[in-house]
């Protein structure tokens, strides 16, 4: 009889010490991370040195996929009771799918109709929303993209510039190392690494909410030419002037810092008083100190895009898919 191995598999940051016969089936090894995990064996997906651990892999043995004592596994995966949270996810935004959809196709009997917009809204939109399945959570990465296709100046400008987006779904950090988001097809898919890179959790939602707008650029313009920077500028100042006009009781400036969330040299700027004196009025009216805002947030958001240029993928060779 074979001697045993022991070696240690990653799962959601919790490290599992696994012990079988050199000569003991891969279908053993997803026998016991289901009784440690709960995932089905279906469900497990396990990375080694690059290649996957397949459960089908029948007359295969430990020793003749490359295990051997010390080594570390990676596994990904959910539990069933989280895929039925997220199907319940999913089937609920079908549903309000189906009825936006109903509505949209209802006759309008109105001398003034809405049906125009209600169209537009159905078409202009993103038509699906799909997490990863096999990474952490993926109900909780479902709200994620729901919130930012929902978001109100996400659609603004979805409707304003006429974008159509098939699907919204993740970019996972072992697909394209270095790459925040990438527009496939010219709007066929727009893909987002929302979660942080240890997968704990998810990256701050205004820096995903601006790679969004990097990559609804690339639905018009594929290469980061001019062309492509002026729309993109274009789009992220609407975003910026669209919530502006949305802040309730603009009298007091501190409701449009909640809003935009300026840098404090943003704020040094539309408050009027800098380090060494200002030329800026101190009697200025509330009107100017808030367009200074705008100003300084959206040219912070340009120079922050610039820098989006490096970790998008849509303008990179095109063996990246």
């Amino acid at each position: 009889m074979a001697s045993d191995i022991s070696f240690e598999v990653l799962f959601r940051g919790v490290t599992y010490k696994i012990s079988l016969p050199a000569d003991a089936p891969v279908a053993s090894l997803h026998e016991a991370l289901e009784t440690l995990t709960l995932v089905p064996p279906s469900f497990q997906k396990l990375l080694f040195r690059g290649k996957k651990i397949g459960c089908g892999q029948e007359g295969v043995n430990l020793t003749q996929v490359g295990l051997r004592n010390g080594v570390k596994v990676q596994m990904l995966g959910s539990t069933v009771q989280e895929l039925d949270v997220l199907n319940a996810t999913e089937s609920e935004y079908h549903k309000n799918e189906r009825i936006l959809r109903e509505r949209a196709l209802k006759p309008q009997f109105k001398v003034r109709s809405t049906g125009s917009s209600n169209v537009s809204a159905t078409q202009y939109r993103f038509h699906k929303l799909e997490p990863l399945s096999h990474l952490p959570d993926p109900p909780s990465a479902l709200a994620r993209l729901s919130k930012l296709a929902n978001d109100p100046a996400i659609q603004h400008i979805m409707q304003k510039h006429k974008f159509s987006v098939g699907l919204l779904t993740e970019l996972g950090l072992h697909e394209h190392p270095g790459l925040l988001g990438l527009n496939v097809s010219a709007g066929q898919a727009i893909r987002l690494r929302i979660r942080t890179d240890a997968y704990d959790g998810f990256r701050p939602y205004l820096e995903s909410r601006q790679v969004l707008c990097h990559e609804l650029a690339h639905n018009v313009w594929s290469e980061h030419d001019n062309n492509f920077k002026e729309l993109n500028s274009r789009l992220n100042r609407e975003v910026v002037e669209f919530e502006a006009t949305q802040v309730q009781g603009t009298h007091y400036l501190v409701d449009v810092r909640g809003t935009y969330q300026p840098t404090s040299n943003e704020d040094e700027e539309a408050a009027g008083h800098v380090l060494g004196g200002s030329d800026t009025p101190l009697t200025d009216s509330i009107e100017d100190r808030r367009r200074r805002v705008l100003e300084a947030a959206t040219s912070r958001l340009a120079k922050q895009d610039e820098e989006l240029e490096q970790s998008c993928g849509t303008a990179k060779p095109s063996n990246i898919t």
